[in-house]
Protein backbone atom coordinates (compact mmCIF):
# COMPACT_ATOMS: atom_id res chain seq x y z
CA UNK A 1 0.00 0.00 0.00
CA UNK A 2 1.13 3.12 -0.74
CA UNK A 3 1.47 5.99 1.85
CA UNK A 4 3.33 9.43 2.39
CA UNK A 5 7.30 8.59 4.42
CA UNK A 6 8.68 12.53 3.94
CA UNK A 7 8.36 14.71 6.93
CA UNK A 8 5.04 15.07 8.66
CA UNK A 9 5.67 18.36 9.90
CA UNK A 10 6.80 20.18 6.86
CA UNK A 11 3.20 19.00 5.79
CA UNK A 12 1.63 21.69 8.08
CA UNK A 13 4.20 24.58 7.32
CA UNK A 14 3.34 24.24 3.61
CA UNK A 15 -0.64 24.93 4.79
CA UNK A 16 0.67 27.14 7.34
CA UNK A 17 -2.21 25.27 9.49
CA UNK A 18 -2.43 22.54 11.61
CA UNK A 19 -3.37 19.66 10.31
CA UNK A 20 -3.32 17.49 13.96
CA UNK A 21 -1.37 14.82 12.05
CA UNK A 22 1.11 13.63 14.85
CA UNK A 23 -1.68 13.37 17.47
CA UNK A 24 -0.41 14.44 20.87
CA UNK A 25 2.55 16.25 19.75
CA UNK A 26 0.61 19.05 17.57
CA UNK A 27 -0.62 19.92 20.70
CA UNK A 28 2.77 20.40 22.97
CA UNK A 29 5.52 22.80 22.90
CA UNK A 30 7.44 21.08 20.36
CA UNK A 31 5.00 21.81 17.27
CA UNK A 32 6.82 23.73 14.97
CA UNK A 33 4.04 25.83 13.87
CA UNK A 34 3.99 27.26 17.87
CA UNK A 35 6.90 28.90 16.37
CA UNK A 36 5.56 30.38 13.57
CA UNK A 37 8.21 29.24 11.04
CA UNK A 38 7.89 30.14 7.65
CA UNK A 39 6.67 28.03 5.05
CA UNK A 40 9.24 25.39 3.53
CA UNK A 41 10.57 26.51 0.31
CA UNK A 42 12.16 30.14 -1.36
CA UNK A 43 12.33 32.84 1.11
CA UNK A 44 8.85 34.38 1.60
CA UNK A 45 10.17 37.87 -0.15
CA UNK A 46 10.91 36.03 -3.62
CA UNK A 47 7.58 34.28 -3.84
CA UNK A 48 4.72 35.47 -5.96
CA UNK A 49 2.73 37.90 -3.78
CA UNK A 50 -0.75 36.76 -5.03
CA UNK A 51 -2.12 33.50 -5.72
CA UNK A 52 -4.13 32.80 -8.71
CA UNK A 53 -7.36 30.91 -8.32
CA UNK A 54 -5.77 27.18 -9.26
CA UNK A 55 -3.45 28.00 -7.22
CA UNK A 56 -5.97 28.57 -4.21
CA UNK A 57 -8.13 25.74 -5.00
CA UNK A 58 -5.42 23.20 -5.05
CA UNK A 59 -4.20 24.57 -2.08
CA UNK A 60 -7.81 23.67 -0.55
CA UNK A 61 -7.48 20.19 -2.09
CA UNK A 62 -4.09 18.98 -0.23
CA UNK A 63 -4.98 20.45 2.79
CA UNK A 64 -8.53 17.99 2.97
CA UNK A 65 -6.40 15.15 1.15
CA UNK A 66 -3.53 16.15 4.26
CA UNK A 67 -5.67 15.98 6.81
CA UNK A 68 -6.97 12.32 6.00
CA UNK A 69 -3.68 11.40 5.11
CA UNK A 70 -4.59 10.09 1.79
CA UNK A 71 -2.41 9.98 -1.20
CA UNK A 72 -3.74 11.38 -4.83
CA UNK A 73 -4.83 8.29 -6.51
CA UNK A 74 -7.48 7.42 -3.86
CA UNK A 75 -8.47 10.57 -3.20
CA UNK A 76 -9.45 11.05 -6.67
CA UNK A 77 -10.84 7.66 -6.50
CA UNK A 78 -13.18 8.95 -3.09
CA UNK A 79 -14.08 12.24 -5.20
CA UNK A 80 -15.60 10.21 -7.87
CA UNK A 81 -17.67 8.61 -5.90
CA UNK A 82 -19.14 11.68 -3.91
CA UNK A 83 -19.70 13.13 -7.64
CA UNK A 84 -21.73 9.84 -8.32
CA UNK A 85 -24.07 10.30 -5.36
CA UNK A 86 -26.97 12.14 -5.37
CA UNK A 87 -26.64 15.28 -2.88
CA UNK A 88 -24.35 17.93 -2.63
CA UNK A 89 -20.48 16.43 -4.30
CA UNK A 90 -18.78 18.65 -1.39
CA UNK A 91 -20.96 17.46 1.20
CA UNK A 92 -20.65 13.86 -0.07
CA UNK A 93 -16.96 13.95 -0.16
CA UNK A 94 -16.55 14.75 3.76
CA UNK A 95 -19.33 12.08 4.46
CA UNK A 96 -17.19 9.51 2.94
CA UNK A 97 -13.60 10.74 4.65
CA UNK A 98 -15.38 10.17 7.98
CA UNK A 99 -16.68 7.05 7.20
CA UNK A 100 -13.09 5.56 6.52
CA UNK A 101 -12.67 2.99 9.35
CA UNK A 102 -9.09 4.52 10.24
CA UNK A 103 -10.77 8.30 10.64
CA UNK A 104 -13.51 6.60 12.66
CA UNK A 105 -11.50 4.59 15.18
CA UNK A 106 -9.10 8.21 15.51
CA UNK A 107 -12.56 9.77 16.41
CA UNK A 108 -13.61 7.38 18.91
CA UNK A 109 -10.21 8.47 21.01
CA UNK A 110 -8.08 4.48 19.99
CA UNK A 111 -5.59 6.40 18.63
CA UNK A 112 -4.40 9.46 18.67
CA UNK A 113 -4.00 10.68 15.09
CA UNK A 114 -5.19 9.65 12.01
CA UNK A 115 -2.15 7.80 11.06
CA UNK A 116 -1.83 5.76 14.54
CA UNK A 117 -5.36 4.61 13.60
CA UNK A 118 -4.04 3.66 10.17
CA UNK A 119 -1.61 1.20 12.18
CA UNK A 120 -3.79 0.01 14.34
CA UNK A 121 -6.43 -1.36 11.58
CA UNK A 122 -4.02 -2.40 9.43
CA UNK A 123 -2.29 -4.29 12.18
CA UNK A 124 -5.90 -6.44 12.90
CA UNK A 125 -6.34 -4.65 16.58
CA UNK A 126 -10.15 -3.23 15.23
CA UNK A 127 -13.02 -5.09 14.49
CA UNK A 128 -16.66 -3.95 12.69
CA UNK A 129 -19.50 -5.79 14.41
CA UNK A 130 -17.27 -8.53 16.31
CA UNK A 131 -15.43 -8.88 12.45
CA UNK A 132 -11.54 -7.96 12.16
CA UNK A 133 -11.04 -5.46 9.56
CA UNK A 134 -7.63 -4.85 8.32
CA UNK A 135 -8.70 -2.23 5.43
CA UNK A 136 -8.15 1.36 6.36
CA UNK A 137 -10.38 2.55 4.20
CA UNK A 138 -13.35 0.25 4.52
CA UNK A 139 -16.46 2.51 4.89
CA UNK A 140 -18.05 1.92 7.97
CA UNK A 141 -22.04 2.50 8.09
CA UNK A 142 -24.84 3.82 10.45
CA UNK A 143 -24.92 1.37 13.58
CA UNK A 144 -22.18 -0.52 12.68
CA UNK A 145 -20.28 -1.27 16.18
CA UNK A 146 -16.40 -0.18 16.03
CA UNK A 147 -14.49 -2.08 18.74
CA UNK A 148 -10.79 -2.83 19.72
CA UNK A 149 -10.09 -6.66 19.20
CA UNK A 150 -10.29 -8.67 22.47
CA UNK A 151 -5.96 -9.21 22.33
CA UNK A 152 -5.46 -5.60 21.83
CA UNK A 153 -7.42 -4.15 25.20
CA UNK A 154 -4.28 -3.88 26.94
CA UNK A 155 -2.20 -1.80 24.56
CA UNK A 156 -0.44 0.86 26.41
CA UNK A 157 -1.38 3.20 23.02
CA UNK A 158 -4.80 2.67 22.80
CA UNK A 159 -5.13 3.07 27.11
CA UNK A 160 -3.39 6.46 26.54
CA UNK A 161 -5.28 7.80 23.63
CA UNK A 162 -8.44 7.02 25.36
CA UNK A 163 -7.69 9.31 28.05
CA UNK A 164 -8.84 12.07 26.14
CA UNK A 165 -12.21 10.95 25.84
CA UNK A 166 -12.52 11.77 29.67
CA UNK A 167 -11.90 16.03 28.34
CA UNK A 168 -13.65 16.36 25.12
CA UNK A 169 -15.88 12.83 24.38
CA UNK A 170 -16.48 12.36 21.00
CA UNK A 171 -18.56 13.56 17.88
CA UNK A 172 -22.23 14.08 18.51
CA UNK A 173 -22.68 10.95 15.61
CA UNK A 174 -20.82 8.72 17.42
CA UNK A 175 -21.19 6.67 20.55
CA UNK A 176 -18.21 5.04 23.21
CA UNK A 177 -18.16 2.82 25.97
CA UNK A 178 -14.31 3.57 27.13
CA UNK A 179 -14.66 0.75 30.07
CA UNK A 180 -15.78 -2.11 26.68
CA UNK A 181 -13.76 0.04 24.34
CA UNK A 182 -16.91 -0.67 22.09
CA UNK A 183 -18.37 2.40 20.50
CA UNK A 184 -20.64 3.08 17.50
CA UNK A 185 -21.55 5.13 14.16
CA UNK A 186 -24.60 6.15 14.94
CA UNK A 187 -25.26 8.33 11.92
CA UNK A 188 -23.26 9.89 8.59
CA UNK A 189 -22.30 13.50 9.69
CA UNK A 190 -23.46 16.19 8.14
CA UNK A 191 -21.25 19.20 6.99
CA UNK A 192 -21.80 21.73 9.62
CA UNK A 193 -21.29 18.68 12.08
CA UNK A 194 -17.96 17.99 11.53
CA UNK A 195 -16.74 21.30 12.50
CA UNK A 196 -13.06 20.83 13.31
CA UNK A 197 -12.43 21.07 9.58
CA UNK A 198 -12.06 24.52 10.34
CA UNK A 199 -11.91 26.99 6.82
CA UNK A 200 -11.95 24.20 4.85
CA UNK A 201 -14.10 25.19 1.59
CA UNK A 202 -14.97 21.91 -0.25
CA UNK A 203 -16.26 23.77 -3.33
CA UNK A 204 -13.02 25.21 -3.94
CA UNK A 205 -11.78 21.10 -4.48
CA UNK A 206 -14.81 20.93 -6.66
CA UNK A 207 -14.40 23.50 -9.25
CA UNK A 208 -10.62 22.12 -9.08
CA UNK A 209 -11.56 18.75 -10.20
CA UNK A 210 -14.59 20.11 -12.80
CA UNK A 211 -11.83 22.35 -14.88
Amino acid sequence: MARYTGPVCRMCRVEQKKLMLKGNRCKSDKCPMNKKRAAPGKDPKSRPGKRSDYGVQLREKQKLKRIYGMLEKQFSLFFDRAMRMPGITGENLLALLERRLDNVVYRMRFASSRSQARQLVLHGHICVNGKKITIPSYLVDPENEISIAEGSRKMAIIRESLKEFGKSGVMPWLSLDPDTMKGKFLLIPKRIDISDLGDIKEQMIIELYSK
